[in-house]
């Protein structure tokens, strides 16, 4: 039986006013509807509101970051009061904190001074603003949880970018079920046989360093080769999925239906995958196809792949051209 994305409940980290929490300085939020209403069927959210949580008043005066890129200051924006220190240390002992939740990921609030992924206005000594800066919660966690999926909500208005982190925090959900049935040479195998197809829509260079690993299972400790394979495995994930990668994976794909086939049913395929290389068709296209073909022919590794399931259908993810 072909995989199914599994309908679990992943923990995520959010900015609590893309909730619709009323923490803005403003006594506003900036509710996102699709992390509520459609991500959240999916996703147990872990909300956080750096300034609230820090002992900041709502509402309360606008803040920015001011001085130097690298480091810099959050500053109220008419007064000029330093709250740098302040968040700071809220942040370094909060990231420690978040450890216990067993994140898969963490969705930002663009623009944030202390939530904003990346190009955030830092204003230099005469009040210009440049898109150069990282809010200090989000800089502080992405330093404390490297390779952790991260994304901004404004970025996932890009459905490629919306479809490669919802991809990421699930596949890193089946790893950490993976570990929690144990750290064995057979479990290793398993996730590592049925993602094949998925990382290497993903990078063929990283999957091939991930096989040698897991064929070397035998030569280091396992709390050693799981770190390492998770690390490449998360690493991996970050490189985006391409027209032509995908085009790649769907032409390996059909090589398991030499002997099954039809010429013409070989052909149909083909000018389809032809079709979606063009961007003439979204990705559900071909793999709806496939999907056919491997029940039709009962192929027995297809049905392991998670790359023709690798999320709920619901999300809708592959459906762009």
């Amino acid at each position: 039986m072909q995989p199914q994305a599994e309908i679990v409940k992943i923990r995520l980290g959010v900015s609590a006013c893309l909730l619709g929490r009323q923490v803005r300085y403003d006594g506003g939020h900036k509710h996102d509807r699709f992390l509520t209403d459609t991500l959240g069927k999916f996703v147990e959210f872990a909300p956080v509101c750096p300034e609230v949580e820090c002992g900041l008043t709502v509402p309360r005066e606008a803040m920015r970051l001011a001085g130097d890129p690298a480091a810099p200051r959050l500053v109220t924006g008419r007064t000029g009061v330093d709250h740098t220190e302040r968040l700071l240390t809220w942040a370094r002992r909060r990231v420690v904190e978040l450890e216990a939740e067993n994140l898969c990921g963490f969705i930002f609030k663009s623009d944030s001074p202390s939530s904003g992924m990346e190009r955030v206005r830092v204003y230099n000594d005469q009040g210009m603003p440049a898109k150069t800066g990282v809010g200090l919660f989000a800089r502080a966690f992405m330093e404390h949880f490297p390779l952790l999926p991260v994304e901004e909500e404004g970025r996932l208005h890009d459905p490629k970018l919306r479809e490669n982190f919802i991809e990421a925090i699930f596949t890193l959900q089946r790893w950490r079920d993976t570990l929690s049935r144990g750290r064995t040479a057979r479990n290793l195998v398993d996730f590592h046989s049925r993602h094949k197809l998925l990382l290497l829509s993903h990078s063929s260079k990283l999957l091939r360093e991930m096989g040698k690993l897991a064929a070397r299972q035998r030569e280091l400790a396992p709390q050693d080769l799981f770190a390492r394979y998770q690390e490449l495995l998360l690493t991996a994930l970050r490189f985006k999925t391409t027209l032509k990668k995908n085009a790649d994976v769907l032409y390996h794909l059909l090589g398991y239906f030499k002997k099954d086939l039809t010429g013409d049913e070989k052909q149909e395929v083909l000018e389809i995958i032809d079709h979606y290389r063009q961007g003439h068709y979204p990705l559900i296209v071909p793999v709806t196809l496939i999907n056919h073909f491997v029940r039709k022919y009962r192929q027995p590794y297809l049905q392991s792949q998670y790359y023709l399931n690798p999320h709920p259908l619901e999300l809708q993810l592959r459906n762009h051209a």
